[in-house]
């Protein structure tokens, strides 16, 4: 017999299932309130990708002496992103459980406030260690948003909306570098403040996307968990109690589920470096070794990440009906067909072709990973499991623009008689080396296809660690409220 993890590596049909529909009538059900809880994540992701790709764009421009820049190369630059990826598991840590604990509106909503502040703090550093110390600050902050706004966007809309959703908000990261790079393109061109004013239009949507989370309602599962708390509850119970039982079920859900952290930490950790080893140095590389303008550069990043939203909307919707795992491997075979056509053309035209393609493979994988986290993840800590499990891959792979500034000054080429680093060949081998590292750990691990997350309890209810500690739906109301009652499977019930 095929080992477990071939055998499940498509999702059996469950005749009875909801997912069974099809996609737009399950779009159709979604109210009103859910799509904004789902714009409203969508955007928070959206800025954070604005905040962070904001350095990247602006690496050729802070390399010039002061005062435009600092005055340093492009390997000692990086350390910038190096730092900022550094620190973001803090971040996911301190939000994702706050989060989990408290609710998903106001951690978020401040979680946004502080990106808005460190990101504006940032334009207005005058030397580089100054500019180190704001963006390892904000790479604090910036952790906590992915856990915090994809838990709110997935737990408040039907199962079977939720692959393809799950595509839509993750490409709000494409979306992100799309808009930075628009910005940079134009208003920046012609500012005289030159790289400082991209970081103030991002800190300024970011303080719109705290507004908005803030006249929003608090997620369904914790309203009824906490009126289920409040009708338990006897006179002169406090907030410690509750946090008690929270760390509680913390520690039953690490005793449990040390392995599946184990995992998550590799899965994200290859994706990371599929994603800043594709993006990082891009306009860098297409201006050192191509040639090109960049006015040119920019254009090309912005075509790319076009590609990148049609792919994660694209998986996003197929992984509904073949699984998440086969998913990610059928876009990872994408990247390894496209690569040559990412490298190797040495015109504007075929370069953007070869940006739109291997954007549609990279961010087609990254488009399952939401739902594919949730869908594992101990349920009463989708805010924590997965932004954790995120940022420490970031963490991880926090050296891969680093990585290849260094190998690029170790491969030399020649461009119009310049010797210049090639960059091309380096990203080409790290592309290759991780896509085929993503496909070997998502086929050996497991899939929770279908997960009904929501009609889980919440940390700090009793048994919230626990995996067989679920609610049970009763009544539905009209703006499409969903009130549940609490129901524990019996112990001998598979988990």
């Amino acid at each position: 017999m095929a080992p477990y993890f071939l055998r499940n590596f498509i999702p059996k049909k469950d005749p009875s299932a909801e997912g069974q529909r099809p996609l737009f009538r399950a779009l159709l059900d979604i109210t009103w309130i859910q799509w904004s809880l789902v714009f409203s994540g969508w955007l928070a992701w959206t800025c954070d990708a604005m905040d962070f790709f904001s350095v990247s764009l602006a690496i050729p421009v802070l390399s010039k002496p002061p005062p435009v820049g600092f005055g340093r190369d492009t390997a000692t630059l990086t350390n910038a992103v190096t730092l900022t990826l550094l620190f973001r598991p803090i971040g996911a840590i301190c939000f994702g459980f706050a989060s989990d604990r408290y609710g998903r509106k106001w951690p978020l909503v401040w979680n946004l406030l502080l990106c808005c502040v460190l990101q504006i703090g940032s334009s207005f550093c005058k030397t580089y260690p100054q500019f180190l110390a704001a963006r390892s600050l904000f790479g604090i902050s910036m952790g906590g948003i992915w856990g915090l706004a994809i838990a709110t966007a997935l737990e408040n809309v039907p199962v079977d909306a939720r692959g393809f959703l799950s595509g839509v908000l993750q490409e709000g990261y494409a979306v992100g570098y799309l808009l930075a790079a628009v910005v940079n393109l134009t208003v920046v061109a012609r500012s005289v403040h030159s790289w400082r004013t991209l970081f103030w239009v991002a800190a300024g949507i970011t303080f719109f996307a705290a507004g908005l989370r803030a006249v929003l309602p608090e997620s369904e599962v914790f309203l009824r968990a906490k009126e289920d708390r409040r009708a338990q509850e006897t006179p002169g119970t406090s907030a410690a109690s509750k946090t008690r039982v929270f760390l509680r079920e913390t520690k039953a859900m690490l005793i449990n589920h040390w392995k599946l952290c184990i995992y998550a930490v590799l899965l994200m950790t290859g994706f990371n470096f599929l994603s800043h080893g594709s993006q990082d140095l891009y306009p860098t590389y297409l201006q050192d070794n191509k040639g090109l303008s960049s006015y040119l550069a920019t254009t090309a990043t912005i075509i790319g990440n076009c590609g990148a939203v049609l792919g994660g909307a694209l998986a996003g919707a197929i992984s509904q009906f073949v699984g998440r795992r086969l998913t990610i491997v059928i876009f990872c075979c994408v990247i390894g067909a496209f690569i040559p056509l990412w490298i190797l053309p040495s015109g504007f035209g075929g370069l953007s072709a070869g940006a739109f393609f291997l954007q549609v493979g990279v961010q087609g994988a990254w488009g399952v990973i939401p739902i594919f986290l949730n869908e594992l993840s101990p349920p009463a800590f989708r805010a924590t499991f997965p932004g954790v499990a995120y940022q420490v891959g970031n963490m991880v792979s926090s050296a891969s623009a680093r990585i290849e500034a260094v190998g690029g000054q170790n491969l030399r080429t020649t461009v119009n008689g310049r010797n210049v680093p090639d960059y091309a060949k380096v990203q080409g081998i790290l592309m290759g080396v991780v896509a085929a590292f993503i496909v070997i750990v998502v086929i050996l691990g497991p899939e929770n296809h279908g997960s009904h997350f929501e009609q889980h309890r919440v940390a700090f209810e009793e048994g919230g660690g626990q995996d067989d500690a679920y609610v049970e739906q009763t009544t539905q109301s009209p703006a499409g409220s969903v009130h549940v009652h609490v129901h524990e499977k019996k112990e001998d019930s598979p988990a």
